[in-house]
């Protein structure tokens, strides 16, 4: 198979510089090690936004083996998966790691035929768009980085072969405290401007993640018509450099309270008060009301900014873990992690499997985007929605017919990181 000639530069340069820009350090993590009852064990990388404790207990009881979760921040995740593939054996994070992974040749094609529910999953990963009204967004849209081409690049063209399975996606956007900052309307007075506006000085963070938190600035400098852009989801050196130069302005004027790493420190910010409107994902607004603060998921006018979960094999599984990890990754969409992951906010890609392990009340509310006829539950139990309250932007099909932009590796990535870490100094 042929891979990009300069993928080593690429991935050596950016493990660099994303090492000195994100402070990302190697984890240690064991070599694979055989249990008394010689069950296979895996070794999965990634986020702690799917990698719960709930979710594997679940996944080793239905699938008789052996699960070792190691959950990292996002930067860490690729940095560690990009240049020690003997790290994992799946891979569990978002479509924005796979241009870096796979131009560093650490992962293996995934065969379609061993998907057991691969015809379930819908066309918004397989074509881009969920229904055919939607807008595809600018920048990775999963579909551009899902098939194994011929020629050992990925791209869109189908194959039967492909770079990584889908299942968990979202829309994201900013959350803000409604008992400050009145309520606005979806897709009509709520803006990525937000972000930049005056008023709110000093009680602004973003996610601190330059693939992520790069394109809400971005959003928010254009939605106050600071600057434009060619390409948001491919910025030039010089629109990136323009970018940089006003968040720094903007920072040293004291917009910004700061960044925040974890969707625990998200929620510790505003549950203190120190910010009351900030870039988030949806299990930080989930448990934020399920303790009684009243944060508004915005659907922006400009649209979202979507990602898209990714599960890649390491080019390094073989033999029994091999098929264990196959098994684990179809098990993802079997149902019941669908309607679990659905209770923080989150998607699958066969919804309609995970419908049966869900109250109609629940699929109604997190899909059909109705109201809540009772109170419901979040993963930990505790009631993350109140009765008659409707989910913000409305239903699943709407929300991912209003993408702005996907997570994305730009073409000056490394460069990015650079100028990331100029703004976290200054």
């Amino acid at each position: 198979m042929k891979f990009d000639k300069y993928r080593r530069k690429f991935i050596i340069n950016g493990a660099r510089t994303a090492a000195t820009a994100l402070a990302a350090s190697a984890l240690p993590f064991p070599q694979i090690a055989l249990g008394l009852n010689r069950k296979p064990t895996i070794k999965v990388l990634g986020t702690h936004v799917t990698l719960q404790e709930s979710i594997r207990k679940r996944a080793e009881k239905e699938l008789g083996i052996n699960i070792e979760f190691y959950p990292v921040g996002s930067a860490e995740a690729i940095l560690k998966a990009s240049t020690d593939p003997s790290s994992f054996d799946i891979y569990e994070q978002w479509s924005n790691s796979i241009k870096v992974l796979w131009r560093a040749n650490a992962i293996q094609p995934i065969e379609i035929k061993k998907l057991t529910y691969w015809n379930e999953i819908n066309d918004l990963t397989k074509t881009g768009k969920i229904t055919p009204n939607a807008k595809i967004g600018l920048g990775d849209a999963p579909h551009k980085l899902l098939y194994i081409q011929k020629d050992g690049t990925i791209g869109e063209n189908p194959t039967d072969q492909i770079s990584f399975m889908p299942y968990v996606h979202n829309t994201d956007s900013y959350g803000y405290n409604s008992r400050v900052i009145p309520k606005g309307e979806p897709y009509k007075t709520e803006s990525w401007g937000w972000l930049l506006n005056r008023e709110y000085r000093g009680k602004v963070a973003l996610v601190n993640a330059p693939t992520i938190g790069l394109f809400d600035a971005a959003l928010a400098v254009k939605a106050n018509g600071l600057m434009d852009f060619h390409n948001m989801g491919n910025m030039t050196r010089q629109e990136v450099d323009e970018l940089f130069r006003i968040l720094i302005e903007y920072k040293r004027g004291g917009q910004f309270r700061g960044v925040w790493s974890s969707v625990p420190h998200s929620v510790q910010l505003m549950e203190q008060g120190e910010v009351i409107i900030q870039s988030m994902f949806s299990p930080g607004v989930s448990m934020l009301r399920g303790k009684g603060i009243p944060c508004i998921y915005a659907a922006p006018k400009e649209g979202y900014r979507a990602w898209h979960g990714v599960m890649c094999l390491s080019r390094n599984t073989k033999g029994e873990k091999k098929d264990a990890a196959y098994r684990f990754m179809n098990w993802w969409l079997s149902g019941w992690p669908g309607a679990f992951i659905a209770r923080q906010g989150y998607y699958i890609s066969n919804p309609d499997r995970s419908k049966d392990y869900m109250t109609s009340d629940e699929w109604n509310y997190w899909y059909k985007g109705l109201a809540a006829q009772s109170d419901l539950p979040g993963t930990n139990g505790m009631n993350v929605v109140r009765r008659g309250e409707m989910r913000s932007g409305g239903s699943y099909w709407r929300r991912f017919e209003n993408v702005a932009i996907w997570n994305s590796v730009m073409d000056t990535y490394e460069y990015s990181l650079i100028k990331w870490n100029e703004f976290l100094m200054s």
